[in-house]
């Protein structure tokens, strides 16, 4: 299985990221996490522990790999100040068949929500606030248990 895990603080391109991963697919599924504009935030800042959240993303990669049967999966995971409108995530999973690839690519964003050593800070309007966690996203999480 062709596995890309990879955190950078650089903008990255949808179209080579997926066209490479789908090579032999029947099926690619994705999301891909943007900034949001609408609800006043000017920027966010996002921060990792290096090291721990590859390995978590990685761990989260085998297990989906264990469940269903995949091709490949890349994930990319921005960091740094992030404007409104920019990319912050990839999770892309090429399986042969539909079912399959939506599932991983559903398990893998739900737990790199939850579990990956990521912290985000929003600023508005001058302020600055850590984002808390949310019961809805540990809740998607656990229904994968």
């Amino acid at each position: 299985m062709k596995t890309r895990i990879k955190i950078q603080t650089e903008p990255f391109d949808l179209g080579p990221e997926l066209e490479e991963l789908s090579q032999g697919a029947g099926a690619l599924a994705t999301f891909a996490g943007h900034v949001r504009g609408d609800d006043g935030t000017d920027t966010l800042i996002l921060e990792h522990y290096p090291g721990m959240a590859e390995r978590e993303i990685a761990r989260h990669v085998d297990e989906a790999a264990r469940r269903w049967p995949l091709l490949g999966v890349t994930v990319i995971h921005r960091t740094g100040e992030l404007k409104p409108g920019e990319r912050i995530v990839l999770v892309a999973v090429a399986a042969g068949h539909r079912r399959e690839a939506f599932c991983a690519c559903e398990f893998l964003m739900d737990h790199l929500k939850t579990t990956a050593a990521f912290w985000k800070q929003e600023r508005r309007g001058g302020e600055t606030r850590w984002v808390e966690t949310k019961t809805s996203d540990d809740d998607a999480a656990a229904r994968w248990k």
